[in-house]
This record gives C-alpha cells, sequence and structure tokens, in this order.
C-alpha cells in the first residue's frame, strides 16, 4: 500500500522506482511483508531529502534500501527468529495458464524459495554484496559505500557468496520436461499406480505439508507416494501454477477461497521435494490468484 501522494513529482518518480526497491529487498530479506517495510521507509527517507541534492534517484533509492535490508539482516543476526522453514507463507504463486519455450528463460531468472534458503546461509555483508552485484547489477563501488569496505573487499565477498550459491544445486526455470514429470506423478496418484510413482519420485524426496497445527514432514519415496493421493484430490479440482518458479497446483473453494497450494522440485526427471499449504491462515497471506 502506498503512502505517496498523487501530482507530487517526488512520489511519482519514487513509484516508478518501487517494484525494484521491493524485488531488491525481497532477495535480500526473503519475505514480502519485510520488503514492504524496507520500501516505506526509503520513501519516508527520500521524502525528508532535498531532491536537488539527488542526481541518481535509482541509484539513491537502491543504496538506501541497501542500507535498510542490511540493517534488517544485522538485527536478525542479533535476535535470531524463527527459521526459514517457517515462512512457507512467502511463496510467490502465478496462474501457469499457456506456457511456451520462451517463458523459460524468464522464469530462469526467477528467485525462488531454493535459492532463498541458500541466502539465508550467507552473512549479511556476503548477502547484500551477491544481491545487489549478481541481481541487480549494481557497481563494487557503490555496494561498498554501504558496506564501509574497499571495492577489492566487495568484490572478494560477492565471489565468497556466489560459490556458496552455485554449489547448491536448484533448478533454473520451469520446462517441458519438469511439467511432464509432475503430470507423470498426477496421474500415477490418479491411477493408484505405485510402481509409476515410485519411478518419477526420488528415492529420498522430501514432503512438507503446512497445516492449521504446523508443518509435518515425511521423508522417502515409498511413504510419499502411500500418501500421494492427496495431491491428486487437489489436482483433479485444481490449476496449473507456477510457486517460485517450480510447477504447481492451486486449488479453491466452492466460494473461491483458496483452499490449497503444491509446488514441486523436479531434479534430473524425478520428484526432489513437495511443499503443500492447506493452513487457511498462511494461504490468506500469499496474495494468491483467484480461480478463473
Amino acid at each position: 500500500m502506498s503512502d505517496t501522494s498523487p501530482g507530487d513529482p517526488m512520489a511519482e518518480a519514487f513509484e516508478a522506482q518501487r517494484d525494484r526497491l521491493r524485488a531488491v529487498a525481497y532477495r535480500m530479506l526473503g519475505s514480502h511483508a519485510d520488503a514492504e517495510d524496507v520500501v516505506q521507509e526509503a520513501w519516508l527517507r527520500l521524502s525528508r531529502q532535498d531532491a536537488a541534492s539527488i542526481h541518481n534517484l535509482a541509484g539513491w533509492l537502491t543504496t538506501v534500501a541497501g542500507r535498510i535490508s542490511l540493517d534488517v539482516l544485522r538485527s536478525r543476526q542479533a535476535r535470531p527468529e524463527a527459521s526459514y522453514g517457517d515462512r512457507l507463507s512467502e511463496l510467490v504463486v502465478t496462474l501457469d495458464d499457456s506456457p511456451v519455450p520462451e517463458d523459460d528463460a524468464v522464469l530462469a531468472d526467477s528467485v525462488g524459495l531454493a535459492l532463498l534458503v541458500v541466502l539465508e546461509s550467507l552473512g549479511p555483508s556476503e548477502r547484500l554484496a551477491f544481491v545487489l552485484h549478481d541481481l541487480f547489477a549494481v557497481p563494487f563501488d557503490e555496494i561498498g559505500h554501504i558496506l564501509g569496505r574497499s571495492t577489492a573487499a566487495t568484490k572478494m565477498l560477492a565471489s565468497r557468496a556466489r560459490r556458496k550459491v552455485q554449489a547448491v544445486e536448484r533448478p533454473t526455470g520451469v520446462g517441458r520436461e519438469q511439467r511432464e514429470v509432475v503430470q507423470a506423478f498426477l496421474a500415477a496418484a490418479r491411477r493408484g499406480d505405485f510402481a509409476e510413482l515410485l519411478r518419477v519420485l526420488d528415492p529420498e524426496v522430501k514432503l512438507t505439508v503446512d497445516t492449521p497445527s504446523g508443518m509435518v514432514v515425511t521423508l522417502g519415496a515409498t511413504k510419499v507416494a502411500t500418501g500421494a493421493q492427496l495431491s491428486a484430490r487437489a489436482a483433479a479440482q485444481g490449476r496449473a501454477v507456477l510457486v517460485d518458479g517450480r510447477p504447481g497446483i492451486m486449488s479453491w473453494r466452492e466460494d473461491g477461497t483458496p483452499l490449497s497450494v503444491v509446488a514441486f522440485t523436479v531434479v534430473d526427471g524425478r520428484i526432489t521435494d513437495i511443499t503443500v499449504v492447506i493452513d487457511p491462515a498462511k494461504l490468506a497471506l500469499m496474495g494468491l490468484p483467484g480461480p478463473a
């Protein structure tokens, strides 16, 4: 929600940058709510600034958003809070209406849950250097100014963070093969074809169900396949969606409110992770699309 005033040139200039600032803050913090707070704080700081003193508004705002996000990350380190696994409500869900090959290049640029998880393992300075430089092309000297470090030291931080991120195997978008694997899983679940379910599930697949009572985790292909009918029922009344760039299924109640979101991670032709959100409170916070 915007606190800016229509017709104000500074406000209009800020609104043109809002989406980018929100993206920077989200990739830094992994939380939509925290990202919105950063954006609003950036606006408050801009509103107190002499506009004539700002020669590059986009750069100035990116620097401010980076500094605010850095403060939040450092505060988290000082006061450890809930683990990332408790924040599944941050999943980004969009309808997957007409996938075409060109979509894959766009989806590959999306930051999904796997990357956010590995970013959580980085120190605040590493995370800032990596996010601002590798994801938003901010020059190292500007990042160094935020961190109070030399350009060379900032490059080293980003390089170290990059190696950690690259060490994590993660899907890079949804292609035809991933969709076909998910469809094969759902079809096998509907038929009760246990052998086919085991074929498409990774032996160490992890199923996480976010319920009103908390997280329920199931490990291993045999146990996940046994309960696969739950996913099949959700798919039967649902629509294909993208969940953080991963193939998924979403279903709604008769009154149009969300019933469930199911997301699949596919690596090397097998499903390695299934995330199911059925907690109404979590679903209500996710800004989900309505049924068409």
